[in-house]
């Protein structure tokens, strides 16, 4: 299933099951897809099988449908548009988890620890967002006023449930200062904390719907008046580390709350010249994945997100 939330006038935030150009107003089995979550653990239910339960609930009820396409407006509050598909009451990061991005990063680097952090038993981990920070589909994006080279970083992120399997997936927009955190790697959180500095969406798909979760493609691209000037591409299948593995050291001997987001780290890195400027635009897509030889799966749709860098 595919959750998203999003405003409509006069109504405020509502929660819907996206099924191909319609999208079902599920709120009244509950205000806010973090609440389907907890609900769900709460009942030891997937989270797959709650929303069906209430899909099936709406769907009697004949509860009110949307065009998908109708809701894809800038945040505005004179019109419907797309929320972050879910309230995380934390955002972390994992970095080093492509083999790519570690080589990318290691160009960069005075030492070796970005090649050892790849090899070591120890992922990267780092808080990356409160929600207040993360910018929904369609809006606007952050670049830091000190920085010079402020890029995206196109994802997998993962949604935490109560263990280490992740009962969600999402793409995510990990915007980062590169040239910040080259200077010296312990501006870190500088490079990767500040306003509009994480994007999320536009939906969360559950787990049971994707074939494999280790064969998402992920695509970026960044437009500059309308033309491209960066388009790149990557899978889960150059991933180092499991997903469990990521959710385990996440979860060591730190309380996440369920519903935390947890990005997976990018195999895409845009070349210098790349580096954002205000009014850039940001799209990051998963077309549906499919075997070698074999159509997509009946029904699939390509997922995506769209962003505008701000200063």
């Amino acid at each position: 299933m595919r959750l998203v939330q999003f405003f409509l006038p006069g109504q405020g935030k509502r929660v819907g099951v996206w099924e191909g150009e319609t999208v079902v107003d599920i709120t009244a089995a509950a205000p806010s897809t973090l609440a389907l979550l907890g609900r769900a653990i709460a009942h030891q239910h997937s989270l797959e099988a709650e929303v069906r339960e209430a899909l099936e609930a709406a769907h009697q009820k004949r509860a009110p449908t949307f065009r998908w396409s109708d809701l894809q407006n800038p945040p505005d509050p004179q019109l419907p548009h797309l929320l972050l598909p879910i309230d995380a009451p934390e955002v972390w990061g994992a970095g080093v988890t492509y083999k790519r991005s570690a080589e990318e990063r290691d160009l960069d680097s005075q030492t070796d620890i970005y090649t050892r952090v790849y090899f070591s038993d120890r992922p990267e981990l780092f808080f990356k967002a409160t929600l207040s920070r993360c910018s929904p589909p369609y809006g606007e994006i952050g670049i830091r006023s000190d920085s010079e080279l402020t890029a995206p970083e196109a994802e997998v992120a993962v949604v935490v449930g109560d263990d280490n399997r992740p009962v969600a997936f999402t793409l995510c927009n990990d915007v980062s200062a590169w040239d910040i955190e080259r200077a010296n790697p312990l501006y870190l959180p500088q490079s990767k904390i500040f306003r509009g500095c994480c994007s999320f969406g536009p939906a969360l798909v559950t787990a049971e719907q994707i074939p494999d979760l280790y064969a998402i493609p992920i695509r970026c691209r960044i437009l500059r008046d309308g033309a491209v000037l960066f388009e790149g591409e990557a899978n889960t299948a150059q991933l180092s580390r499991r997903y469990e593995e990521l959710i385990a050291f996440l979860r060591r001997d730190n309380p996440v709350p369920i519903g935390t987001v947890l990005t997976t780290g990018t195999g895409i890195m845009p070349p210098p010249q790349s580096a954002l400027k205000d009014g850039d635009v940001v799209e990051i897509e998963s077309p549906p994945s499919r075997q070698v030889g074999q159509p997509c799966p009946k029904g699939a749709k390509r997922l995506k997100g769209w962003w505008r860098a701000s200063k």
